[in-house]
């Protein structure tokens, strides 16, 4: 065990004593929790957790450590901080390939353990999410507000990317083009494992000035404020003026909103798990889901056409919208799970129905 000391200092003056794990350095960011309890490794490689030092709930982490790159769901580890109740230092998994702390000192993401998170948790719930920082040993930093940044900028690709499917089930290519806001690779596998060819695209390439041939349009997912990628928003109101098949996840579940003129707001302590229950409207079927944003969608006057698709029915907030004519479609949970249930992943069926 460690003998480091560690502080979680809370913007409302808390301060929170444990071991420093992971490391050896001091950063700050946007503290939250997530409640499931399984899949740190996908969370933690999440994009849309950049900025953010992560609360798990869940007391036992660590327990199956690490595993290959090709399971990661990106390139790295984009949290600022980790919140951990009980690290496991000896995992035991026939895919590990190192412990989380020795990956967190790797990927210079400092930990802090030994603390009662269900009481952290208590109180982001009571107050809000709320900025922090975890500092080790003398070293201080200054609070800092991801969501003033542009976060999408940061965690997406700087050039595009080609990826062919493995599977031939259509007559002609199928070309989807994917706005990578911060997105999941799992999103990219569900398209191609449907047939589709998949144009990876930076967050601010217009495919249309650049008269790339799509025949439809996903938005990812991805962190902070939606209002801050104003041009992912322009380019998604010129697939809309297009009428070109667009399918929302996450994230884009709010800037397809705001492209077509709705709001969105900030939550008070977000949604990040796996266990969230979403209800389709007009239906009595409940969908476990997997969550992970701290924004959502104003569904109380939505732009004409657009209708509530999903609510959340812990808190009634939004999650999906859809258009009742035209091909345009969003969700705020992730369909394509990892980690997570698979009860959603057929609404990539519903939007590959557009190209039969």
């Amino acid at each position: 065990m460690s003998n480091k000391k560690a502080r979680l200092i809370l913007e409302d003056g808390t301060i929170i004593e444990g071991q420093a794990f992971g490391a050896s350095t001091s950063k700050a960011g946007e503290v939250v929790f997530a409640t499931g309890m399984t899949g740190y490794d996908l969370s933690l490689t999440d994009p849309s957790y950049a900025g953010q030092i992560l609360t798990f709930t869940y007391p036992l982490i660590g327990n199956w450590g690490v595993p290959p790159k090709e399971f990661w769901e990106s390139e790295k580890i984009h949290v600022e901080g980790v919140v951990i109740s009980d690290l496991t230092t000896n995992p035991n998994h026939w895919q590990n390939e190192k412990s989380l702390n020795d990956w967190l000192v790797e990927q210079n993401v400092p930990a802090i353990v030994g603390i009662d998170t269900r009481a952290l948790t208590q109180k982001l719930r009571e107050k809000g999410v709320m900025l922090g920082k975890i500092l080790v040993g003398n070293q201080d930093v200054d609070f800092i507000d991801p969501n003033e940044k542009n976060l999408v900028a940061e965690v997406s690709i700087a050039e595009v990317k080609i990826h062919k499917s493995p599977i031939l089930n259509h007559k002609s290519e199928i070309r989807i083009g994917l706005l990578n806001c911060g997105a999941k690779k799992n999103i990219t596998r569900c398209l191609t494992n449907r047939g589709a060819t998949v144009y990876e695209l930076p967050w601010n390439f217009d495919p249309f000035a650049s008269k790339l041939p799509l025949d439809g349009l996903v938005i990812s997912n991805g962190p902070g404020d939606p209002k801050m990628a104003k041009e992912s928003i322009n380019i998604i109101k010129k697939a809309l003026s297009k009428k070109l098949p667009t399918f929302g996840i996450c994230l884009g579940n709010q800037l397809l909103a705001l492209a077509a003129g709705a709001n969105t707001y900030k939550l008070k302590f977000g949604h990040r798990a796996q266990n969230q229950p979403t209800i389709e409207v007009g239906t009595k079927r409940c969908y476990i889901t997997t969550q992970n944003h701290g924004f959502a969608v104003d569904d109380k006057k939505l732009p004409d056409g657009f209708k509530k698709w999903f609510t959340n029915a812990n808190d009634g907030s939004n999650e999906g919208i859809i258009h009742s004519k035209l091909p345009f479609m969003s969700v705020q949970f992730h369909p394509e799970s990892f980690p997570g249930p698979t009860d959603t992943e057929f609404l990539f069926d519903k939007f590959m129905e557009n190209f039969k």
